[in-house]
């Protein structure tokens, strides 16, 4: 059971300021997607979400959403909901929690704690010596999904890997005569994980047969202006036997192309694609080879299965080879149709 607190009324307007903060999946790394909504008396007075690293962050645009309904002069008193612990540090930006001090708010309802330990809880502090409420943990099972990757990717210093797969039913990533194995709503489904993705990462083979562009072209949700298409990073044996007119190399985005060689170490690289380049959500879209060396090395942290209504006898193995070192538990988070497809959406975990 998730922890419950607060009233209804708390749940209300945080399940608002969830909605808000989902318009910034796939936007804010490295910084997380939040949500803020200010009420009082039952009535909003202003909302806000971060958009991306370098804007302001939830609370001091919900604040300056309430200035711009003229509502300014109500914030003192008034609460303000938050599905993320306020931050107390200097970034890019000034801490909000001085900005909730500064425009007297006098209380703080949030959903989940900062996990990085430097500052998990300081907001409580800091906030509460100033006779402010604040009550933590409303809908945190929510908040918690919400900002799972980052949380993942300042915990562990590399980025949250969700490998995405289609298959046959007869367990086969390849079809005869076909390119695609996915429906059109699946392939859309596709392209909104790519939306939700900070990088997309394809093997050397993947390159040479397919020539993808690995850009976001057709997803489920308008793509916001300030979405940047997602770095592309190849894995190769050999990089002088890629070609040199592929179009990940050729296109406009080719400044965003990546290349690895020879890698053992996944784990070191993955650490590389956070620290250097703020990659906090990484996308496998690989053949089965090297999906296994992700598994192999427990590096996969989540799955999305498409699975095609097709049995074909044949084709590339989802995970070829013998069996994996530990066997992994598949928890399944979701499932939903995509045209004749179904998805499949879940978590791995070692099977005990």
């Amino acid at each position: 059971m998730s922890e419950q607190v607060g009233d209804s009324q708390d749940a209300y307007w945080m399940e608002y300021a969830l909605d808000l903060a989902r318009y910034g999946i796939g936007t804010t790394s490295p910084n997380p997607p939040v949500g803020a909504v200010i009420v009082k008396h039952g009535r909003m007075l202003g909302e806000g979400y971060h958009r991306k690293a370098g804007e302001l962050h939830a609370e001091r645009r919900a604040i300056a959403n309430a200035i711009e309904r003229q509502n300014e002069g109500e914030l003192s008193g008034a609460t303000i909901y938050v599905t993320l612990e306020p931050c107390s540090s200097h970034g890019r930006t000034p801490p909000c929690v001085d900005a909730i001090i500064e425009h007297g708010i006098k209380r703080v309802v949030y959903g989940s704690k900062d996990p990085d330990p430097r500052h998990r809880g300081r907001a409580d502090w800091i906030l509460r010596n100033r006779g402010i409420e604040v009550l933590a943990g409303v809908e945190k099972e929510a908040c918690d999904r919400l900002i799972r990757p980052w949380a993942h990717s300042v915990l562990t210093q590399r980025p949250w890997v969700v490998a995405k797969v289609a298959s046959t039913l007869d367990g086969h990533m390849t079809r005869s005569g076909s390119r695609w194995l996915s429906c059109p709503e699946g392939l859309r489904y596709a392209h909104q994980l790519r939306l939700e993705s900070d990088a997309i990462l394809v093997g050397g083979g993947t390159v040479r047969c397919d020539n993808p562009a690995l850009t976001i072209r057709m997803p489920i949700h308008s793509i916001p202006e300030y979405k940047q298409q997602p770095w592309r990073i190849v894995l190769t044996y050999d990089k002088q036997k890629l070609p040199a007119d592929s179009t990940l190399f050729t296109d406009e985005y080719a400044a965003r192309t990546l290349v690895y060689e020879d890698v053992e170490d996944l784990e070191y690289m993955l650490h590389e694609l956070y620290c250097k380049y703020g990659i906090v959500q990484l996308m496998l879209e690989c053949g089965g080879k090297l999906l296994r060396k992700f598994l192999e090395q427990g590096l996969v942290n989540e799955m999305v299965h498409s699975l095609c209504p097709i049995i074909g006898g044949g084709g590339d193995d989802m995970v070829p080879g013998d069996f994996l070192p530990q066997e992994l538990l598949f928890q399944r988070e979701s499932i939903e149709p995509a045209g004749m497809d179904i998805i499949l959406r879940g978590v791995l975990m070692p099977l005990r």
